[in-house]
């Protein structure tokens, strides 16, 4: 997955052309308004062309562009350095030492709302690079009149940035409701590819509320064939009545190149975003405190009896956090939030972001196979800086100066051979102090634990069930067999990273 700064290409389109002519809106009327536009391009059927639509809509669609000062680190490599030739061969670091800034630009585009200069683009636009600052940002309208833009507010989680620039009367469009969209429907995509102001390009949407695998609660976009390159980034994505119901965002492509799979941003989760940074609101998400282990695929569904595409694991709980505090365990199967079931398109994530933080959120879950009910108060989301996590990785252990402890076969059916977590285990292997459960000392190599487990493994739970023993283990393995299911459903950390669940097929 990269982003992508554009839109790019042309489709030709037979039959006959369209003979209304309109003319470019006033600058009071919004230029998708629908009257107009339906006169443009019918809802019934493709029309012959889009060029009378897009002569409304594309005198709203800006370039930005981004001056930024980079810092440029002094340079450890000098041959001379320690000489008296250091000085003659050292300028490059700047005067007095200091490391030089150089300068860097970013481009993208975006477009207008507002006949007072409100204007909507991608975060990614206008975020500075590592190490940069952001010195100017530069809007440029189709005739070419450019404008100095001051950043209003930007949202990082949803990848959404607000400027305004000084100017009025101006041409501008409206969002429209993207829920209503539908695979197969067509869109036009108007923008500054590679730096082309003005490109316009049409295809279909392929999918909606499509997850991509990010993770995260913004990871739920419109996909289109129409293409999108680098430069479109911040472009607008419009139904054939005109209006915005999306902005183009990402592009999955293997050559950086538009290979007609183009990600944007849903009018339906964007507009209200947009909203509050107009208004000067700052952005707050819900937040639980666990950690995922992912949806309910046909390993975890067969390991724990339970429907496919149902719900989300629970991977790990923060103690102190509103789920920990809540009651909610590892292991836990999330099926709804307020109602609303979770599915692979509407995220256990997507559902609890859009909690207001203070209220209260109904959990429906499966713990053991059993359905319960966790009332959690939601908090509001953390920085993603405070959310960081350490990660490590660790392989090799001993029983070290605490009691000694013998590892012993857990049971023939999984091929492993475990012993209890020790204080000494968990600082060798790399474990965090609170983490509990068993560590894999050796793995059947003919076992299907062989391609997904190693030495210094630390199991915690298996099905959902605590396990801090051989015996745990053993135990519950005969009650999946007892169950006639083929594997169970290991709960692992690794060292320092997030917990994960394994489907662990039996051996017979």
């Amino acid at each position: 997955m990269r982003y992508a700064y554009a839109i790019t290409g042309a489709l030709l389109l037979g039959g006959a052309t369209a003979t209304l002519a309109l003319q470019p809106g006033t600058a009071q009327t919004a230029q998708n308004e629908p009257g107009a536009i339906q006169a443009a391009a019918p809802r019934a059927g493709a029309p012959g062309s889009f060029a009378d639509m897009v002569a409304r809509l594309q005198p709203a669609v800006v370039n930005i562009s981004t001056k930024q000062s980079i810092q440029v680190p002094q340079q450890q490599t000098n041959p001379f350095a320690g000489t008296p030739f250091e000085q003659f061969f050292g300028q490059q670091q700047g005067q007095n030492g200091r490391p030089q800034k150089r300068e860097g630009q970013s481009l993208g585009s975006g477009f207008i709302i507002s006949a007072d200069g409100y204007v909507v683009t991608n975060n990614h636009v206008v975020a500075p690079a590592q190490g940069a600052t952001v010195e100017s940002i530069t809007v440029t309208l189709p005739d070419r009149k450019e404008y100095t833009a001051r950043l209003i507010g930007r949202d990082e989680a949803s990848d959404l940035a607000l400027l305004k620039i000084d100017a009025a009367n101006l041409p501008y469009v409206k969002f429209g409701d993207s829920a209503r969209a539908r695979p197969g429907d067509w869109v036009v995509a108007i923008g500054n590819p590679f730096g082309l102001g003005g490109s316009v390009t049409a295809g279909i949407v392929s999918a909606v509320h499509r997850v991509t695998g990010q993770g995260g609660a913004y990871d739920r976009f419109i996909q289109t064939d129409a293409s999108i390159n680098q430069g479109n980034s911040g472009g607008p994505m419009f139904n054939l009545n005109g209006d915005v119901i999306g902005i183009n965002s990402q592009i999955f492509s293997q050559s950086g190149g538009n290979i007609g799979i183009g990600f944007a941003i849903p009018a339906e989760e964007a507009k209200p975003i947009i909203d509050k940074l107009m208004k000067g609101v700052k952005i707050q998400r819900g937040y639980l405190g666990v950690t995922l282990g992912g949806g309910v695929d046909d390993d975890a569904a067969a390991a724990l009896g339970i429907p496919k595409n149902q719900g989300e694991l629970i991977a790990g709980v923060t103690a102190d956090g509103p789920a920990g505090k809540a009651g909610l365990r590892p292991g836990d199967v999330v099926t709804k939030v307020n109602g609303q079931t979770v599915t692979p398109d509407t995220t256990l994530s997507y559902l609890v972001a859009n909690v207001q933080p203070g209220q209260t959120a109904r959990l429906d879950v499966l713990r053991n196979g059993r359905p319960q009910t966790v009332n959690v108060t939601v908090a509001a989301r953390p920085s993603n800086q405070e959310l960081a996590a350490l990660t490590g990785q660790g392989d090799d252990f001993s029983g070290g100066d605490d009691a000694p402890t013998q590892a012993v076969p857990a049971s023939s059916a999984l091929g492993l051979v475990v012993q209890p977590l020790t204080p000494a285990i968990a600082r060798q292997i790399g474990v965090d102090s609170t983490v509990q459960g068993v560590v894999v000392a050796q793995v059947d190599p003919s076992s299907d634990a062989a391609g997904k487990l190693r030495r210094g493994d630390v199991i915690s739970a298996i099905n959902g069930v605590p396990v801090r023993s051989s015996g745990d283990m053993t135990q519950v393995v005969a009650q999946a067999k007892a169950a006639n299911r083929p594997q169970v459903l290991a709960l692992v950390q690794r060292g320092r990273g997030n917990p994960a669940f394994v489907p662990l097929r039996l051996k017979s």
